[in-house]
């Protein structure tokens, strides 16, 4: 069980299924245990978006440790057996009285666990081999269940909303800055849930949108992006500047969402008036490879395999140049798996092995960039089904004009 609304409440049967296949993959792994502390992970196998600590064993009970305040009682929780704990010294002692000997093997989040909690962590664990198992729970999260499709479904819906209120408020002269706080507001107070969005990677900052307009989309990924109120700034150049939108020039809008502990990851053209013919062109390729990447979707593909083929619908629309950046400034991937966290794995990528399964969230966001001029690209979150895909975002795949 856990905390919030009962959009909120993971069922106890998810949360054991999602048990059973850690286990299973901490089994084939060779590793006793698994010590999971970061909060997503933690969340995913207690239903808990709170600090703490599951000890997860190869076979039987797992245990969750919190601390001394018994906001959950004692006793069993969900699938775990509870203990309130006011060191985390108590672990070794807890683990040894339960099962009746210490793990031989304990796997870690090293992907993201700081060195120093590491170090004080396996100080827990004298004479055990401590190793990274951070792919046991990783792999396992990949796969949605039906009860996380439909929360995805649910966020989804509110974000088609969101994009509909934009196409009603944009006007000539706003700031970049300010359409990003009207599609910010609309979206807080009909249920969006934090300020900003979930990351794994300590090297990325999570943040909400970009609205980049004009030139401004022409300067992405580029240090020298102007730091002036042009546009987006050197330290960040992405997100929203101070630049004014103007009359018939193209404004993409990418939207990052979280709704009941699930993202979504959405990108539209919008203009006030009618675009240009070859800025209306690169914007319909970039729709146009969306759609021919998506026709590729289904298990036993590779993501490679969707990445390559990108690559070569892009040359053929004559865009080769300018897709995933300008020359120099390029990206190797098209896609990622999208979840609890923004990003996840899999990524669509180039030199990626990974396979793609039933099950499986991704957001795809084709980009093409005109270097100092504009940006044109599309986003949409789907799942692979049996046979192919399935749209999870309801926001119309279209260029939105206003």
């Amino acid at each position: 069980m856990a905390t919030g609304t009962e959009a909120n409440i993971v069922p106890d049967r998810e949360l054991e299924n999602r048990t059973k296949r850690v286990q299973k993959a901490v089994r084939e792994m060779d590793i006793d245990a698994l010590f999971l502390v970061q909060r997503v992970d933690f969340y995913y196998l207690t239903g808990i978006m709170q600090r703490g600590i599951f000890y997860l064993p190869g076979e039987g009970v797992p245990l969750l440790f919190l601390d001394g305040s018994p906001a959950f009682g004692g006793g069993r929780l969900g699938n775990c057996e509870t203990f309130h704990i006011a060191s985390l010294k108590e672990i070794p002692k807890v683990i040894r009285d339960y099962y009746g000997a210490m793990p031989r093997t304990v796997g870690f989040e090293n992907d993201v666990l700081p060195v120093a909690d590491f170090n004080f962590y396996r100080e827990l664990f004298p004479g055990a081999e401590c190793v990274d198992g951070s792919s046991c729970i990783l792999d396992a999260r990949k796969i949605k269940s039906e009860w996380e499709l439909a929360r995805m479904e649910e966020s989804a819906g509110l974000t088609a909303q969101t994009f509909e209120y934009g196409k009603s408020v944009i006007t000539p002269g706003m700031e970049e800055m300010a359409f990003a706080a009207l599609l910010e507001g609309f979206a807080r107070v009909r249920g969006r849930e934090r300020e900003n969005v979930r990351v794994r990677d300590y090297h990325t900052e999570g943040y909400e949108w970009h609205v980049l307009s004009g030139k401004s989309g022409g300067m992405v990924g580029l240090l020298d992006s102007p730091a002036s109120g042009e546009g987006t700034s050197v330290a960040f150049p992405c997100g929203a500047g101070h630049k004014p939108i103007e009359r018939n020039e193209p404004v993409m809008v990418d939207f990052s969402f979280l709704l009941n502990n699930y993202h979504m990851d959405e990108t539209r053209m919008f203009s006030i008036g009618p675009m240009d013919d070859r800025t209306m062109k690169a914007c319909e390729a970039a729709i146009a490879i969306h759609d021919a990447v998506l026709s590729r979707v289904k298990p036993g593909v590779t993501v490679d395999e969707l990445y390559q083929y990108s690559l070569v619908k892009a040359d053929d629309l004559g865009y080769g140049d300018q897709y995933l950046g300008p020359p120099g400034n390029k990206v190797n991937f098209v896609g990622h798996g999208i979840g609890l966290e923004l990003v996840e794995g899999p990524v669509i990528a180039k030199g990626k092995g990974d396979v793609l399964d039933v099950g499986m969230t991704f957001a795809l966001e084709p980009k093409i960039v005109f270097l100092h001029e504009f940006i044109a690209g599309v986003e949409s979150v789907f799942v692979v089904t049996e046979d192919g895909y399935r749209f999870i975002s309801k926001v119309p795949v279209e260029i939105f004009e206003c």
